[in-house]
């Protein structure tokens, strides 16, 4: 029987392939489940993006949402929301994770929608930076940031 995941990414309208082969790959080596929120910047079955993934892209499986508002109402099945936002008041090391966890984060370009950081801003976070150095982090960086900050906080063990 499959382990059902206790952590969930989740990219919302995702544009860079090689963002998300990567943040694939590193969701596949922490035990995570892998979700994408149409519309989507490329094709999943482009090249680029199994040569971002490399040869694990199979194994990583992606869920694939037509939009927010369907995946938004399944969204309490899955576990407790954490919204990464470069505009959230919370750096990333105050909540206290919960098992099951989702954890999204927005597009390269645009971040979350302004609606949804307004509707969740209980849940936002944010991965400290220095001010003015940088905008953002590039969102497979912010991934694995935030996935192994959970993993180290909950000690949850992605050794399945």
């Amino acid at each position: 029987m499959p382990q059902i995941p206790q952590i969930h990414v989740v990219l919302v309208e995702p544009e860079i392939h090689w963002n998300t082969g990567n943040a694939g790959r590193t969701c596949l080596a922490a035990g995570a489940r892998l979700h994408l929120i149409e519309p989507l910047g490329f094709s999943l079955e482009a090249k680029e993006i199994r040569r971002a993934g490399l040869d694990y892209w199979p194994a990583v499986r992606p869920c694939l949402w037509p939009d927010w508002a369907s995946f938004e109402r399944h969204l309490p099945e899955l576990g407790k929301p954490y919204l990464f936002s470069a505009e959230a008041k919370r750096d990333l090391w105050q909540p206290t994770y919960a098992l099951p966890a989702v954890l999204i984060f927005g597009s390269e370009s645009r971040g979350l929608p302004l609606d949804l950081r307004q509707r969740h801003e209980s849940e936002l976070v944010r991965i400290p930076q220095v001010p003015g150095s940088v905008r953002s982090l590039n969102q497979s960086s912010a991934v694995g940031i935030a996935l192994y900050e959970v993993l180290r906080s909950t000690r949850h063990s992605p050794a399945l």
